[in-house]
């Protein structure tokens, strides 16, 4: 997937940004992340959980936030881990 990579927080949190449309189910996000990390808190737009020592922010159009993170490619490559478990294989 390819993605465009925005610094936040004066550069102390990275985002992930599908270049496609994608539109997660948060319910399904939800139970297959718990697995995998400790989840902070949830509503229909957004969750929020501990994984790898950070803060992840996963929003339901397919962003996703890392804090703290300041290397681009590894932005890349743990937003396709995290993507890969929730998204089916084809689409963004």
């Amino acid at each position: 997937m390819r993605y465009t990579v925005t610094r936040l927080c004066g550069g102390k949190a990275l985002m992930a940004s599908p270049r496609g449309d994608i539109d997660i189910d948060m319910e399904s996000a939800y139970a297959t992340l718990s697995n995998v990390g400790d989840i902070k808190n949830r509503d229909d737009m957004m969750l929020i959980m501990s994984w790898k020592g950070m803060e992840v922010t996963v929003y339901s159009q397919g962003k996703v936030m890392f804090h703290p993170l300041d290397d681009r490619d590894a932005a890349v490559s743990y937003a396709d881990d995290i993507l890969g478990m929730i998204i089916p294989p084809g689409i963004g």
